[in-house]
């Protein structure tokens, strides 16, 4: 009876299966009509639309266009409107408030403190902004019902030169929301070996980090972060299928690079519509992580941008099951993988799995029951009464 109803989840039973999501960055998630908002209480007159759900559209056709650097110029209006404490503190929580709604129950979100400083706010006023308002996020998703944990993970620029100060910073507010670091921006010519004084510190910091790499560069990007840098996670880490084989008999073979990241479980934070839109991969169906996934390796599920992306993580999950075939089974993998993977300590993380994420799978598992009690005709007996 089970195959009858249990097969492929649902959209609604996605959006109410807890999720973890590691790689949103919240200069990337703002709602539409909060950036036309904050345009015009800030006097920002660069928007190329001033209707939400124009302006909406916008975000996803310039984002759509095959190449990151591209994808990277819409942050400038993001960015623009998010140069004040209040402003700052709003999308924060709207954030924080949005995730919450789409089930995601654990989030790091990151951002990058230097780019929210021509308004006059010094780095520590901007992290105390944002960090405050992740908590009034999570606060107003407690009233509507919902659970949410939000860290923050600060954000250097690969093609500045303030990665240590940034480290410096993550490392002050360590227990007070920010739980890591990371570098973004354009791979090509930016190599992460250029802020290697900035993992050293973390690293005697006994600090965590994450390392946008294997995105729009390949397995070079890769082993630096790695080898040289020591990261903790991949920032997307997509192009490691570059080094690995498949044969015309389905044999699979694995360099050497791509054996290690699998053997060491190093996460990567895979965002799979980014992707395309990156030109990182071509469809959901040529997506590595259908590959990576049957390998085994430490693959995790993310949104990366959720207004350049027009997703959320239930979409996300639902391009997945379409393509797939992921049952709720394969769902909850994923999710594991994420909470394993989290910059917090271990005793919580397996807290978040075995009281929340298991049970929250294990109950929509549970569903096809009752669909199936509630089918059978209520006058039906046995035949010999």
């Amino acid at each position: 009876m089970t195959s009858e109803f249990s097969n492929l989840p649902t959209a609604e039973q996605i959006r109410r299966a807890p999720k973890v999501l590691l790689h949103d960055h919240l200069d990337g998630g703002l709602r539409p009509a909060t950036v036309v908002d904050l345009a015009r209480e800030n006097g920002y007159d660069g928007l190329p639309e001033t209707d939400p759900e124009k302006l909406g559209v916008w975000f996803r056709e310039a984002a759509d266009s095959g190449s990151l650097e591209r994808y990277l110029e819409t942050f400038a209006h993001t960015c623009a409107v998010m140069q004040t404490r209040e402003a700052l503190f709003r999308v924060a929580a709207e954030c924080a408030e949005d995730l919450a709604a789409d089930g995601v129950v654990y989030a790091e979100v990151r951002y990058a403190p230097e780019q929210h400083l021509e308004g006059g706010l010094g780095l520590e006023e901007v992290v105390e902004a944002v960090n405050e308002g992740f908590r009034e996020g999570e606060r107003r998703a407690r009233a509507n019902g919902h659970r949410i944990r939000v860290g923050a993970l600060l954000t250097a620029m690969r093609h500045a030169a303030r990665a240590l100060e940034i480290a410096e910073l993550a490392n002050r507010y360590r227990d007070l929301g920010v739980v890591g670091f990371d570098i973004a921006g354009a791979e090509a010519g930016y190599p992460p070996t250029r802020h290697l004084d900035a993992f050293e510190y973390l690293k005697r910091e006994n600090n965590h980090f994450t390392i946008h790499a294997g995105e729009a560069f390949g397995l070079p990007s890769i082993w630096q972060a790695l080898q040289w840098c020591g990261a903790d996670r991949l920032g997307h880490g997509v192009r490691i299928i570059d080094d690995i084989e498949v044969g015309e008999d389905g044999a699979v073979t694995l360099g050497r690079l791509a054996s290690y990241v699998r053997d060491k479980r190093i996460p990567l934070e895979l965002c799979p519509t980014s992707n395309l839109q990156t030109g990182a991969a071509a469809s959901y169906a040529e997506h590595p992580i259908g590959l990576l996934r049957r390998l085994q390796f430490r693959c995790t599920v993310n949104t990366d941008n959720r207004l350049m992306s027009g997703t959320t993580m239930s979409r996300e999950f639902e391009h997945l099951v379409r393509t797939f075939r992921y049952t709720l089974d394969d769902l909850q993998w994923f999710t594991v993988n994420g909470m394993k993977s989290a910059f917090l300590p271990f005793d919580e993380r397996l807290a978040m799995i075995n009281d929340v994420i298991k049970p929250g799978y294990a109950e929509l598992r549970s569903e096809w029951l009752f669909r199936q009690s509630a089918a059978t005709p209520a006058d039906s007996r046995d035949s010999d009464g």
